[in-house]
């Protein structure tokens, strides 16, 4: 069985996330290809896009929110993700267990002894007059059904786990400040979430295997699971085992992979890129060594920005000021800083709407660049 190296993992990850090359696709075409994009931080998948999709543009998302053809909502990991509408709708009930056992998990002692169906309906009795409601002013409209619950992980039962949410736009608008308010997935989208076969078949996860693949693969069962935090996928998998080629990666694990699914030359030049928090080009997988050190294995969890050089995480950015602040995590050669300064420079001027391009690049050791 051919052995892939993390070389050959990384080009491969770059390409099929558009990391290798930009696309001139549409960024909801984009986004449906990723399966979404992790987005707690409302602004972040903003700078994701504009790093993947040429001539990229801030109202290009604002029209996909507004025209709610995309949707914030919870689903892989319990996280927030902005996802395409018609994925979002067909996800979200092979989703529903892992949600309601990731949030009674958390907060097993506190809601201890609740009925989760019994919140369930109180909490879409709540929402039926079609109003949006923050998890707060939701919370208000169900608290006296059950007295001495703790505020907080009532609401999230609610709004991450038993009733399927829509966080509605300004929030996640381009250099918008707003908070989160809720109305039920189906209501803002006007479509119901479909519903789990009734012969027990799962063709949702045959689909996020396949899907999975095309952005993230080659990669192994873990990081097929720890993507989207399902444990129940082995039936998936091995249902569409036949269509899939095999490798091992270095550590003998085997690698599921679409035949057809770019595997570039581990020699490809790989261009800079920055990513923007909680990229799911690096939380992606269960073994992360194909994209960042193990050393700094924690950035990714953290909400640190990072930036792409020769195709590994090589740096931390941020703004400070209107200007783009680069922190290298390794001695850059001269043409690796000249080549984040460039790529600093057209990411600045996107975050500043075209008025400033200043990058600062520290050094290690040394003064900046």
């Amino acid at each position: 069985m051919t052995v892939l190296g993390p070389r050959a993992l990384n080009r491969a990850t770059l390409a099929r996330q558009f990391l290798l090359d930009r696309t001139d696709a549409p960024a909801l075409d984009v986004l449906t290809h990723l399966c979404g994009m992790q987005a707690q931080e409302p602004q972040e998948p903003f700078t994701g896009l504009w790093s993947r999709v040429r001539s990229f543009r801030p109202a290009d998302l604002d029209a996909l929110l507004t025209g709610r053809e995309a949707v914030r909502t919870h689903l892989m990991r319990r996280t927030v993700h902005l996802m395409a509408a018609g994925d979002a709708l067909a996800w979200r009930a092979r989703h529903d267990t892992m949600l309601r056992g990731r949030v009674l998990t958390t907060y097993r002692d506190e809601l201890a002894g609740l009925d989760p169906e019994e919140v369930a309906a109180a909490g879409r009795e709540a929402m039926a007059d079609g109003l949006p409601r923050t998890m707060a002013g939701l919370v208000d409209a169900v608290a006296d059904r059950f007295p001495g619950r703790p505020r907080r992980p009532l609401g999230e039962l609610l709004v991450a786990a038993l009733v399927p949410m829509a966080q509605l736009p300004p929030r996640g608008l381009w250099r918008a400040r707003a908070g989160v308010r809720n109305l039920p997935l189906a209501t803002w989208l006007g479509r119901e979430v479909t519903p789990p076969p009734p012969d027990g078949s799962d063709p949702v996860g045959r689909d996020l295997v396949r899907r999975y693949l095309a952005a993230y693969g080659p990669a192994a069962s873990a990081d097929l699971r720890a993507w989207c935090g399902l444990t129940g996928l082995p039936a998936a998998v091995k249902a569409v085992r036949e269509e899939l080629v095999t490798f091992r990666d270095t550590r003998g694990r085997e690698l599921l992979d679409l035949p057809g699914a770019p595997r570039p030359d581990p020699d490809t030049p790989a261009p800079v890129r920055f990513l923007p928090a909680f990229d799911n080009a690096i939380l992606g997988y269960q073994d992360r060594g194909r994209i960042i050190d193990d050393a700094h294995r924690g950035l990714s969890v953290a909400g640190e920005r990072v930036a792409l050089v020769d195709g590994r995480v090589s740096a931390t950015w941020t703004m400070a000021a209107g200007t783009l602040v680069v922190t290298p995590l390794r001695s850059l050669t001269r043409a690796e800083l000249d080549d984040v300064t460039e790529e600093g420079r057209s990411l600045a001027r996107f975050l500043t709407d075209g008025t400033d391009d200043r990058v600062r690049v520290l050094t290690p050791g040394g003064p900046a660049h």
